[in-house]
Order: structure tokens, then C-alpha cells, then sequence
């Protein structure tokens, strides 16, 4: 009996060991992942005709996971040539894209694109979906440069500051048949840098070295299709780097034959003169503007200006006409200053000729030269049909009193005194008031007794010094003593 049983147990042992293997088969091996499935939108119409800039959208879905995005290709075939050009697979997790396709066949361009679900395996479907349309050609977007112009001079300093920022860079775009999305530039062959911005400034260490010599800046633009622009937008400018070796150059746009004629002198009078009170032994060192101006070249050009720490400009006639001509060159002195460049300004009539056109008193715009450089913010003029002005109360410390010279302004208006003086009503931070104005006795214009006609700006990068009053007309000894003043001041002497 005993033997009948474990026989039986034997058996049913037996009977269990499949049933055991089939178990463990079942559960150690999984299904096989089923691929994710894709599908797109009939938009566009299959074979239809549209503009490159497509809005695509599609779907995906997986039994068996989720998917996890979509890559997306599509080959371009041009009409006129047959030529076929593909792109790679890209991967997105979106549903819906905007692709700008390459449309620049002008008879047409078949573009077929595919779009493919990846699941959670990684897995893609191994039958995408496609879409077959074509494409208009697109234009390609135009740029012009509008600063620096062609063949222009530019100051170049090894690193910005907070007053020179690197070369200006300013430009307008186009794209006939779309939006331009990006501005690229590049100096020199370089990398492009892309920005939407239209105005901007170029830090000196993208220039290739040396910076002093010639160098080029290329523009171009990427519109909305991703079609660059075709024509090379460039311009070639030249850099100079300031010596600063020499002190001071004497910039003479003083016209004598505009003189009262009590005062009749010759331009090699006037050169002497100041060159006599500003100790400039040197001829080379004035610069004659008109005669220079005659010839289409006014101002000396950055190779030399860049050569002296300080220029000293005097317009002393008065204008009636017309004004001064140094309003009309703000932004070549701006260069100059923005560099560490020194600037003394005098001159008959000299503000006004900044506002020629407004009636004084006259505030100055913020960002105008006056304001931003010479820190005026406000300016004056006495009366021009009687001369009042006997000379200039030294303020700033022991500066001299200078006086007019009479000898010089006989007859009427001026009666030995000057007219149309321009007077500093308000000034801006960092001045410190050189002169005041002085009536004649018994004058009749009170209101401006004391006011300031001589300005001095002290800057982290440059020293102005601006009179409202020309300095030829003065005392040659006092002259004499008031050039050494501001030279000392300056640090010239």
C-alpha cells in the first residue's frame, strides 16, 4: 500500500513539472512593443500651390505606451532643374509647426514632407505620413547700410567706455514677400552675430588686428522663409588709432572780411594771435577751416586730429546770415571727445549758432551736442542793437578779469562793447563757471549782469571749456592771461 502511494505522489509530481515550465514562460516574456501609428491634418490641400511659410499639423498615438514626439523632414524638387534637396530629421514635441520651406526654385518647388510619432521606447513609425504641395519662390530680403558711410574714418580705441561705445553700425531692411525676422553682422570675414535690432555699436575686439588700417562690416538679413539675403551688403571703413602725441591743434573758422571795420585784420593776423596767447609755435598746428572747406575738406582728417590731446576752435566774426559751420560737425567732435579728446570752444554768436533757427532763451535737447557734451542746457543772447558787454568777471578760482578791447568796436551798434553775447542760463552736472558778464555802466540790461559766458566741464574722459564770447575782441594781454589761466587749469601748463 505504502508503495501505491508514493507512486501515486510521483505521478502527480510529474504531471505539475510542465505546468511549472509553462508558468514561468509565461510571465519572463513580454510582448513585443507595437510601433506608434501618425497621422496629419488635410491642411494643405494635397498638390496644392502656396506660399513657403506652412502651417503643418498632426497627430500620434501608440497601443501599447504614448508617444513621446515627432520628427519631421521634408525634400525640396526643383522644377527648372530637378534637383532634389532633403533635410534631416528633426525632432519636436509639438503638434502643429510653421516650417519656412526652401521655395527659391522661380518655376516651382514640390515639396514632399513627412512626419513620424515616436513612442515611449523610442521607437518610430516606420511609415510616416506624408504630404505632397508646392511652393511659390521667395524673395530674398534687401539691407542697406546707412552708417558708417563708405570709406568713412573712424576713431577705434582698444576697449569701450562709458563715453566710447565702438563703431556705430545703423541699417534699414526690406523683404518684398514676408517679414524680416533677424539682422546678421560680421567684421572682417567673421562670425555672424544676430540681433533684431537696426542701430547698434561694434565693441572693438571684433575687429581683426590691427585696428588701425582698414577693415570691413557686412550686414545681412534673414526673413521669415529662412531665406538669406542674396546681395553682399557691405561697407569698408578706415580706423585710426589717437597718438595724442602733440598738445594742441588751433582749428581757425574765423572769417576776417566779416569784422567790424574798426577791427580790420588779415586771417595771418588772427592766426598769430592765437597762436601767441596758446603758445602754438608750429604753423602745421592751425588749421585753417574755410580754406580747407573751399577745397571739400573742412576738417583735418582722424590721422591727424588724432594726433593732438586738445583742439581749440574760434569762430570770432558775427554772423548774420548764417551760422557757424562747427554746428554742422557735432558727431566728428563727438569721436574725438569720446576718445579722451579736449575741446575749448569761443566764438561770437557760437551757441546761437547751435539753435539758429529758435528764438533765444533756448533749452537744448538732451541728447543734443550742447547738452550731452558741452552740459549747456539752456542758453542766452543779448540784445544786438547796442553794445553792452565791457568784458568777462573771472570766476572760477583766481581767474583774471579779461576786458573787451574798445578800439576794436568803434562805431554802431557796439560803440567800443561787444553785442550779442551768449549767455549760459543753466548748465548741466560736473561745470564749474570761468566767466560772468559785465554791463557797461549805466547799462539798461540788467538781466544779464552776472550770468554765466565761460563754462567749464570736467569728465571722467574729456575737459570742455566753452565761452559764449570771442576772444579776439578782448585785451591781447588779457587774452594772453586767460588762455594761460585755462591752460593751467587744464593741465597744459
Amino acid at each position: 500500500m505504502r508503495s501505491l502511494k508514493i507512486a501515486a505522489k510521483f505521478s502527480i509530481i510529474l504531471c505539475l513539472i510542465p505546468m511549472l515550465f509553462y508558468c514561468s514562460k509565461d510571465i519572463t516574456t513580454p510582448h513585443p512593443n507595437l510601433p506608434p501609428t501618425t497621422t496629419i491634418a488635410n491642411i494643405p490641400v494635397e498638390g496644392d500651390t502656396i506660399f513657403a511659410l506652412v502651417k503643418l499639423q498632426w497627430d500620434g498615438g501608440d497601443d501599447d505606451g504614448y508617444v513621446i514626439g515627432y520628427e519631421w523632414k521634408y525634400t525640396t524638387t526643383y522644377s527648372s532643374t530637378g534637383e532634389s534637396v532633403a533635410t534631416a530629421w528633426e525632432f519636436t514635441p509639438e503638434t502643429s509647426l510653421t516650417i519656412a520651406f526652401n521655395s527659391s526654385d522661380s518655376i516651382g518647388n514640390k515639396q514632399e514632407f513627412q512626419i513620424r510619432a515616436i513612442d515611449d521606447n523610442k521607437v518610430a513609425d516606420p511609415t510616416p505620413e506624408m504630404k505632397t504641395f508646392y511652393t511659390t519662390q521667395t524673395v530674398a530680403p534687401e539691407v542697406q547700410i546707412i552708417v558708417p558711410a563708405a570709406n568713412s574714418e573712424y576713431f577705434i580705441a582698444e576697449e569701450v567706455t562709458d563715453w566710447y561705445y565702438g563703431i556705430p553700425l545703423k541699417f534699414t531692411g526690406h523683404d518684398e514677400d514676408g517679414e524680416i525676422e533677424q539682422y546678421g553682422w560680421s567684421v572682417d570675414g567673421g562670425d555672424l552675430s544676430w540681433t533684431t535690432d537696426t542701430s547698434l555699436y561694434i565693441p572693438p575686439d571684433y575687429f581683426q588686428t590691427p585696428l588701425d588700417g582698414e577693415h570691413v562690416i557686412h550686414v545681412t538679413a534673414r526673413d521669415n522663409t529662412n531665406i538669406l539675403s542674396i546681395t553682399d551688403y557691405s561697407v569698408r571703413v578706415s580706423l585710426v588709432k589717437a597718438t595724442f602725441e602733440k598738445d594742441i591743434l588751433i582749428i581757425d573758422e574765423t572769417i576776417e572780411r566779416e569784422f567790424p571795420p574798426s577791427s580790420a585784420a588779415t586771417d595771418a593776423q588772427v592766426d598769430s594771435f592765437y597762436s601767441a596767447i596758446f603758445g602754438v609755435d608750429d604753423p602745421d598746428d592751425v588749421w585753417d577751416y574755410e580754406y580747407h572747406y573751399l577745397r571739400d575738406a573742412p576738417l583735418p582728417p582722424l590721422s591727424k586730429l588724432g594726433q593732438y590731446k586738445m583742439v581749440i576752435w574760434h569762430a570770432d566774426n558775427r554772423p548774420t546770415s548764417e551760422p557757424h559751420k562747427l554746428a554742422d560737425h557735432v558727431d566728428y567732435f563727438k569721436q574725438y571727445m569720446n576718445i579722451g579728446g579736449d575741446f575749448i570752444m569761443s566764438g561770437w554768436r557760437i551757441l546761437k549758432s547751435f539753435a539758429w533757427d529758435k528764438p533765444f532763451p533756448t533749452a537744448f535737447e538732451d541728447t543734443s551736442f550742447v547738452a550731452e557734451y558741452l552740459h549747456i542746457l539752456q542758453a542766452d543772447e543779448t540784445p544786438y542793437y547796442l553794445g553792452d558787454c565791457t568784458g568777462a568777471l573771472g570766476v572760477f578760482g583766481n581767474f583774471s578779469n579779461v576786458e573787451v578791447d574798445a578800439n576794436r568796436l568803434q562805431g554802431n551798434p557796439f560803440r567800443g562793447k561787444l553785442v550779442q553775447i551768449n549767455t549760459i542760463s543753466q548748465a548741466g552736472g560736473f561745470t564749474d563757471i570761468l566767466y560772468r558778464y559785465q554791463n557797461a555802466a549805466g547799462s539798461t540790461f540788467a538781466q544779464y549782469a552776472g550770468q554765466s559766458i565761460g563754462l567749464l566741464y570736467t569728465g571722467t574722459t574729456f575737459d570742455a571749456v566753452i565761452l559764449g564770447f570771442p576772444i579776439y575782441f578782448m585785451k591781447s594781454e588779457h587774452a594772453e592771461i586767460m588762455a594761460d589761466e585755462m591752460l593751467q587749469m587744464l593741465g597744459y601748463r
